[in-house]
């Protein structure tokens, strides 16, 4: 369970970071890139616009000490064979997915050249982050749209193949903000993964290993399906109501941990 140690740390994050004030969130990010020797590739592939997002995440992250930020433009799927973005991504020591449509992100990333040198670039320790669709891509299944509803329904969540950075895992974001527990259930129930994260805004966790951290203003909501004694999803149509026993949650705000292999709070 969770990412293997020899792999870079995950930073996902909720959405709606702060990056004029304090930037508690991307400050991790940058601290785990290298802190004043960064070098930061932004992927803005999520976002149908790139120069003006791109520009945001550059000011940030230069503001807090990185020594280069550059952006990786995939405005297509042939942008993802570029040879200058691939080497942009060899030469970085943490790469960062801006938010926008998570869709975007598998339809012009996913199993291209460009998708092989960041999953290289994991694998050889450096940190991957991604807020909001950025997040939302992280795992194997992700959720791409669904209804701000407080009970789950069979139409209350679309899911589609993500990106794996984090198997077994599902995740939402914007969580408490936007009322979102109810399609991370749904979600849960139909695309079984071992746990579920709800991430608030300006909120992340950080990911190493079998453990992660929780660091921002919000917190993180985790739904432990494994525990579930029953649904009545057999025969359950599609606007009918999803029912759930058994199903563990945590809240863990700023500080708290929690250990992915034995689904409990590192207190």
């Amino acid at each position: 369970m969770g990412i293997k140690p020899t792999h870079g740390a995950l930073v996902i994050i909720g959405g709606a970071e702060d990056r004029d004030g304090d930037c508690v969130v991307l400050r991790e990010f940058v601290r785990l890139a290298g802190g004043m020797k960064a070098h930061i590739a932004v992927m803005t592939a999520a976002t149908g616009h790139p120069e003006e997002v791109g520009e945001v995440y550059i000011r940030a992250f230069k503001r807090l000490g990185a020594e280069s930020v550059e952006v990786v433009g995939t405005e297509r799927r042939k942008d993802s064979e570029c040879e200058e973005g691939i080497y942009t991504i060899e030469q970085a020591t943490g790469i960062f997915f801006t938010g926008g449509d998570q869709s975007r992100i598998v339809e012009f990333i996913k199993g291209s050249p460009l998708c092989d040198a960041i999953r290289k670039r994991h694998q050889e320790g450096v940190v991957i982050g991604g807020t909001s669709a950025g997040a939302a891509m992280m795992p194997d299944e992700m959720i791409v749209g669904g209804a701000s509803v407080s009970n789950p329904s069979i139409n209350a969540v679309s899911m589609a193949p993500g990106m794996g950075f984090l198997p077994d895992i599902m995740v939402d974001q914007h969580f408490a903000q936007r009322g979102r527990l109810g399609r991370l259930l749904a979600a849960l129930v139909l695309h079984p993964a071992v746990l579920g994260l709800g991430i608030d805004e300006d909120t992340a966790i950080i990911v190493k290993g079998d453990e992660f951290e929780v660091v921002g203003q919000g917190a993180i909501t985790v739904v432990d399906e494994s525990t579930a004694t029953h649904n009545n999803l057999e025969g359950l149509l599609k606007d009918e109501a999803i029912a759930l026993c058994g199903v563990k949650l945590h809240i863990l705000p700023s500080g708290y941990r929690f250990n992915l292999k034995t689904h409990l709070p590192v207190l």
